[in-house]
């Protein structure tokens, strides 16, 4: 599995260290907000609005450099829209992945 990481960040900022901190911040707050919510649609058997939440999640994805993670939320949200679900262990563990990687920053 790949590892998350910061370079996106730090490439964006341009050395301003209150801004990478701002960012952090703002990811820390905000995935597990939307992880809560993904699962809650996921487990509701409410695909569109889980699409939409991983619509959102594939932003972090993509800001914490994971890349083939991203390619796999892309197709889950193509999928979800058709009512398949088949990817969601795969997805699931994305998450874990970046929840675990958060509480070390």
């Amino acid at each position: 599995m790949e590892t998350p990481n910061l370079s996106y960040i730090y490439n964006m900022s341009g050395g301003d260290t209150a801004f990478e901190k701002k960012i952090i911040n703002i990811i820390k707050m905000e995935f597990p907000l939307e992880k809560e919510e993904y699962l809650k649609n996921f487990k509701a058997k409410n695909f569109k609005l889980t699409a939409d939440n991983v619509h959102k999640l594939k932003h972090k994805i993509s800001i914490l450099g994971l890349d083939k993670s991203y390619e796999i939320a892309s197709a889950f949200e193509n999928d979800l829209l058709k009512g398949n679900t088949s990817l969601n262990q795969e997805f699931k563990s994305i998450l874990i992945n970046i929840t675990n990687y958060l509480q070390q920053l």
